[in-house]
């Protein structure tokens, strides 16, 4: 199992590193074990790196391109309630222009007319649908547009009852999906098997139980979506990878189930900031039942966290963000969270305005991906100093693009 996977504890953290790029300032946390005084600690600029020495040896973060350390700007800052445990330091980068150019894009931002594209399934590569090319990709109306028609249309609801189908040669975009028309590669590589939605509410009259037709890969039995009409495949945009047809090029060498989820929702939720200026984002399962509610802080972080154990080794480790070890430090979503089963009185208070106030564009995710992204936040949460952990009633993390 990769160490992404394992959570770590917060006394594992032995240095953080955030920087951000509009305000061309950087926040450093060393830990106490790592080096007792700010005296202990020298951080110097390389090429394309940031240097910091201690007395367990140098350790190297290795910076994206066109980010720079000022010398020299380096100096200690109160750590507050954490002053015990963590030392901080204050500093400034330069920033270029080059930075911008590695903004990441999900499948909805990148998906065009007129190209020839494959479909993955992201849990084993197999080739789901062959050569689909699309005369129309457009995007579907975003969220819970049908509850707002009322409010628009001085007669009836025109849509009722109406569902948003693609025609033969269409693709049509929702927030995390992609609808498309069933082709015969279909039958060789889907299954499609029908499960209950919402049954704890089964036995309310005024709230029957919903049936949901699952798509799944017939290879690995891993599922992709549902089936939404008999001729329409709905296709959630972390299940599977799609490219487009070169020759029988295999699809690129496969990510870490979890660092795979964590790029595209992290891309999606940057995509969907800008495109709509919203920062509140619930993540809902599909019968609608809030998951997880995240407040996204800023876009522009760039971050490195290193473990205690890995501060001084024989070699320098560098880390792109918060739970996988990499020779760069990486752009990164901040956000705010707090899980809707948690029972804590402050948290239930969260959740509660965020329902009645209907803060939060929806989300939708399958049950089992909105749990692996929990687990994804939870860990990032896990691997920042303890001084960093929560803002007020919510907790923090990081999400890298």
């Amino acid at each position: 199992m990769s160490d992404s996977k394992m959570p770590a504890t917060t006394h594992g953290v032995g240095v953080f590193l955030e920087l951000r790029k509009r305000l061309q300032s950087g926040l450093l946390i060393v830990r106490k074990n790592v080096a007792k005084s700010p005296a202990d600690v020298v951080v110097t600029g390389g090429d394309l790196s940031l240097c910091i020495q201690t007395p367990r040896g140098e350790l190297s973060l290795i910076l994206p391109a066109g980010v720079t350390f000022e010398q020299g700007s380096c100096i200690p800052t109160p750590a507050g309630e954490s002053c015990e445990e963590e030392l901080h330091f204050r500093l400034r980068i330069s920033v270029g222009k080059s930075t911008d150019e590695d903004v990441s894009s999900s499948v909805i931002e990148k998906l065009r007319a007129k190209e020839t594209y494959c479909f993955h399934c992201q849990s084993c590569t197999t080739r789901l649908l062959e050569d689909r090319v699309f005369k129309r990709v457009l995007p579907l109306p975003n969220g819970n547009w049908n509850a707002i028609v009322d409010d628009w249309c001085c007669h009836p609801d025109p849509f009722a009852n109406k569902k948003l189908l693609p025609r033969a040669e269409d693709c049509l975009l929702g927030d995390t999906f992609l609808l498309l028309a069933r082709d015969g590669s279909c039958e060789q590589t889907l299954t499609k098997e029908v499960s209950p939605v919402g049954s704890e509410d089964s036995q309310d009259p005024k709230k029957p139980c919903r049936r949901l037709a699952l798509v799944s890969c017939k290879s690995c039995s891993s599922v992709l979506g549902e089936a939404v009409a008999p001729e329409t495949l709905k296709l959630y945009i972390t299940q599977v990878v799609v490219e487009r047809a070169e020759g029988d090029r295999e699809p690129e060498a496969l990510l870490n189930r979890l660092v795979f989820l964590e790029r595209t929702i992290a891309a999606r939720l940057f995509g969907l900031s800008n495109s709509l200026s919203t920062f509140h984002f619930s993540v809902q399962t599909p019968d609608g039942k809030a998951f997880l509610l995240l407040w996204l802080l800023n876009s522009d972080s760039i971050t490195a966290s290193v473990p205690e154990r890995c501060v001084g080794g024989e070699s320098s480790i560098s880390s792109p963000a918060l739970h996988s070890p990499s020779p760069r430090a990486a752009r990164a979503l901040k956000l705010l969270y707090t899980a809707c089963s948690d029972t804590g009185t402050e948290q239930r208070d969260i959740v509660t305005s965020w329902e009645v106030n209907a803060i939060g564009h929806p989300v939708v995710l399958p049950l089992s991906v909105c749990e692996e992204l929990l687990q994804v936040i939870d860990d990032s949460n896990s691997m920042l100093p303890a001084s960093m952990r929560c803002m007020r009633s919510y907790k923090v993390a990081y999400l890298r693009l």
